[in-house]
């Protein structure tokens, strides 16, 4: 599969919910890291339902590809206090699997609502 392929299954299937189907997009070396947290393949794909529970939608603005690499840029509608959350998601490849994904967006409407949930 090309990058553009296995990114965009990944990305289909972790908004569809379909966990099997994330996880065998992602290589076995993964790693996640956004500004709320940093996790494994095992950790990501685990708090994946939590999060698909608030999302209401997903609204693709760009979406760019190279060899190895690949960068998403959406909108993500959130039943939250935190609304829309703008999102940049840079991909890195290796072997044709996701090794790791970067996730980029300004958290500073989600400390409240990360604070609450752990009360």
């Amino acid at each position: 599969m090309t990058t553009r392929e296995t990114v965009q299954a990944y990305h289909r299937a972790r908004f569809d919910g379909d966990v099997p189907a994330a996880a065998a997009q992602l290589a076995g070396t993964f790693t996640f890291q956004s500004p709320l947290l940093s996790s494994d393949a095992d950790g990501h794909l685990a708090g994946l339902a939590g999060f698909l529970q608030v999302v209401s939608g997903v609204e693709m603005i760009s979406e760019l590809y190279g060899e190895s690499e690949a960068t998403l840029v959406y909108d993500v509608h959130t039943a939250t206090p935190a609304g829309t959350q703008r999102t940049a998601e840079h991909f890195r490849l290796r072997d044709g699997r996701i090794e790791a994904i970067t996730l980029i967006f300004d958290a500073t409407r989600w400390h409240p609502i990360m604070a609450a949930a752990t009360r």
